[in-house]
């Protein structure tokens, strides 16, 4: 990773920054995939990601004065480069595929800020992104190095994005304040498929979309240390190239193929909270939430050229698509204490629930795969002069096979199994120690362990167990 900013300061109206980045990495392998059998054999020989490559160029300045318009302005303008990779080769197969990813990337924003009072700010802007996506693949004989032209992972496209929103922030007195907000957002898709590999029905496609959202946020004191808030949103978003374009292997037999009919989703949310505070030490917190969700983009069975399965990597594989095909919610709540000492002790606990539901095409309810299992973390912490200690467990519910999203039974090859032979999720914690020491004015010691009693654990739905008991240590120096 690389960084460097620049900063020219001309007068006290006049703020320019420029900024550049950069980064790279290795090749790392895709280790669920690697869990997956075929015939009672390593489904892969190889499976994984080449170097991933990041860079922006990024210029911005900003003027203060006291103008009808606003009070404060500010310009950005960023070019980007992402490339990254996906390789793989059946066990025992001769044939290497290798997909490569190339976007460039160009963003514009102008940001205004407006004071009429002390107690009323006004926030306004427009933004404009592009982004142009350039997908190739190749097939490769390993055995003698022969390299043919192989299919792309997504169509070549052109993905815009064009936005205005306006933001007010009013102060009515010390105990009662409130938010309102307002964005339109203008989305463009233009693909091209190749079909030269796979038939399908369509050479290229356009995609608009558009929605205006808005939202109302509410902050009511009472009576001293006691808050309540309520928020209120709209919001939608609409399908991306990867959504509509792309062509993956979701699964052990199945094969995931562009929808070029996908459309936006929308969203429609609240949430309650309440803050409580007891003298100086004691903090408590609570919020519900509650999410909508019309026309759910979710992957669905789909048919290419009225063929239910078609060839891919060499396997037939049942055709699926992303579509608009449900209705979803997300509702829970989370909850958390946090205590401090005049001794240096400091105490904290949250607790996080949430369910989730999505209809399936028969009409019935499936668990939603987005709605982790309930968790939460449990800290105790001593700080006194320049030592820091901190002792914390994080601990997280399971899932059973009944609980499990229906998408999600057929994973086997990331999941436990039950007595039953069947899938589930278990609970799982890890208990973790940290500790700093502030050596001399400018440099501070830390060390720590993680995962104390070396649990074995894999987070729910994901195919990468957690880091086995492991050792920190760092040296931080300024000047």
């Amino acid at each position: 990773n690389l960084m460097q900013k620049i900063r020219f300061k001309p007068s006290e109206k006049w703020d320019f920054n420029y900024g550049f980045h950069y980064s790279t990495t290795t090749d790392y392998s895709r280790y669920d995939y690697h869990l997956r059998t075929k015939n009672d054999k390593p489904r892969y020989g190889e499976w994984y990601y080449g170097p991933q490559i990041w860079s922006m160029n990024h210029i911005s300045s900003n003027y203060t004065s006291q103008h009808l318009l606003f009070n404060e302005f500010n310009i950005s303008v960023a070019y980007q480069f992402f490339e990254e990779s996906r390789v793989n080769r059946d066990f025992n197969k001769t044939t290497r595929y290798s997909r490569i990813e190339k976007v460039n990337a160009v963003s514009t924003n102008l940001d205004f800020q407006k004071s009429f009072t002390d107690k009323d700010k006004l926030y306004y802007g427009f933004e404009y992104v592009y982004d142009d996506v350039n997908s190739t693949g190749t097939d490769e004989n390993i055995l003698t190095g022969d390299i043919q032209k192989g299919p792309s992972r997504y169509p070549m496209s052109n993905w815009s994005s064009i936005a205005a929103y306006a933001t007010n922030h009013y102060q009515f007195d010390e105990n009662f304040n409130l938010q309102t907000g307002i964005r339109y957002n203008q989305y463009t898709i233009d693909a091209r498929f190749d079909t030269t590999f796979y038939p399908f029905p369509f050479t290229k496609t356009h995609t608009s979309n558009g929605a205006l959202t808005g939202s109302i946020g509410l902050v009511y004191k009472p009576v001293d240390r006691f808050e309540v808030f309520l928020n209120t949103s709209t919001a939608f978003r609409s399908p991306n190239i990867d959504d509509m374009g792309k062509i993956f292997d979701s699964e052990p037999g199945s094969v995931v193929v562009p929808n070029p009919d996908l459309k936006a989703e929308y969203a429609y949310n609240v949430d309650l909270g309440l803050i409580k505070m007891f003298n100086k030490n004691v903090k408590t917190q609570i919020t519900g939430f509650y999410t909508y969700l019309d026309h759910a983009i979710v992957r669905r069975d789909f048919t290419l050229n009225g063929e239910s399965q078609i060839m891919y990597d060499g396997e037939l594989s049942n055709v699926l698509a992303l579509q608009n095909a449900a209705k979803a919610t997300v509702y829970g709540f989370q909850a958390g204490i946090e205590t401090k000492f005049e001794n240096g002790l400091g105490f904290e606990t949250n607790i996080n629930y949430q369910k989730g539901e999505e209809e399936l095409d028969n009409g019935e309810k499936s668990p939603s795969r987005h709605a982790a299992p309930a968790f939460g973390n449990l800290l105790i912490s001593y700080q006194k002069n320049k030592y820091s200690l901190q002792l914390n467990t994080i601990v997280s519910a399971k899932k059973t096979f009944d609980q499990l999203p229906e998408e999600e039974k057929a994973k086997t090859y990331i999941y436990a199994i039950d007595n039953n032979g069947n899938p589930y999720s278990p609970a799982w914690y890890t208990v973790n120690f940290k500790s700093s020491y502030q050596l001399t004015k400018n440099v501070k010691l830390s060390a720590g362990v993680e995962n104390i009693t070396d649990q074995r654990y894999r987070p729910y739905s994901s195919g990468i167990a957690g880091a086995g008991r492991n050792f920190t240590l760092s040296v931080r120096t300024d000047f």
